[in-house]
This record gives C-alpha cells, structure tokens and sequence, in this order.
C-alpha cells in the first residue's frame, strides 16, 4: 500500500474547491503548493484531491508564512523542511532521554552506594613553616 493509499482510508477530505473557498485561495494556488511539493493532499478513487484536517493545518502553516510574513515558496519549503527536520530531530533525542534515563537513574543510585562506602576520613593536612633564608 502506498503513502497516498494509506492516507484516503478512513480520513474525510475537503474538495478543492470548498478548501479555497474556506482561506479565499484560488484553486489553481493550491495546484501549484501541490506542484511546488509544499502541499501533498489525498486522492479518491476518482483522483479528486481531499484535503484533510492535517493537510488545512498545514495549508494554513504556508498561508501564514506567505501573507503574514511575506515568505517566497522556496523560503517557504525551506523553513517547512527545516521544521520537519527539527521534528524527527525532536523525536530522535526523546528517544532518546527515554533510553538513557533508566540507566542513569541506575547508575546513579550504584554510584551513591559506592561513594558512601568509599568514603575514608582523611585529616586535614598541617601545614609547617620552613625557616626562609
């Protein structure tokens, strides 16, 4: 099953028609986020783009980027390819923390044990004066 396939099954879609409507897009720029790569909607069995809940969130992460702060598209999938990154980058480094935390937490009361048992009193050194020549 591909990712298109997977992603039709059991999600509602929005036409294109009604989603340009709902952000006062033409449909043809939704086309082009499409073609430029920036928006990858699902298709039916008919091939009709369906726009789900993600895919308007997403639009709406473009809108906001492009009307908002006056990014380019190629700005704009730059900064969508750099979060997307820093997301997997994210998700990597809980793993992560979510491995080494028990081996910390571990270690970390070992550790205590044999400190408290290796601990020997030592006096403080006494410190004489030499006569200077």
């Amino acid at each position: 099953m591909s990712p298109r396939e997977r992603k039709t099954r059991g999600k509602a879609g929005y036409m294109i028609s009604a989603v340009a409507e709902m952000y006062n897009i033409h449909p043809q720029t939704l086309r082009l986020y499409e073609r430029e790569g920036l928006l990858v909607p699902s298709r039916s069995e008919g091939n009709t783009r369906l726009y789900t809940q993600d895919d308007l969130e997403h639009l709406e992460t473009i809108l906001n980027l492009t009307r908002a702060l006056g990014v380019n598209l190629a700005g704009v999938e730059l900064i969508l390819n750099m979060r997307k990154r820093m997301e997997e980058m994210q998700k990597e480094m809980q793993a992560y923390v979510e491995f080494v935390r028990p081996e910390m937490l571990d270690r970390s009361a070992e550790a205590q044990d044999r400190i408290q048992n290796a601990l020997v009193r030592v006096a403080p050194p006494r410190l004489i004066r030499t006569p200077q020549k």
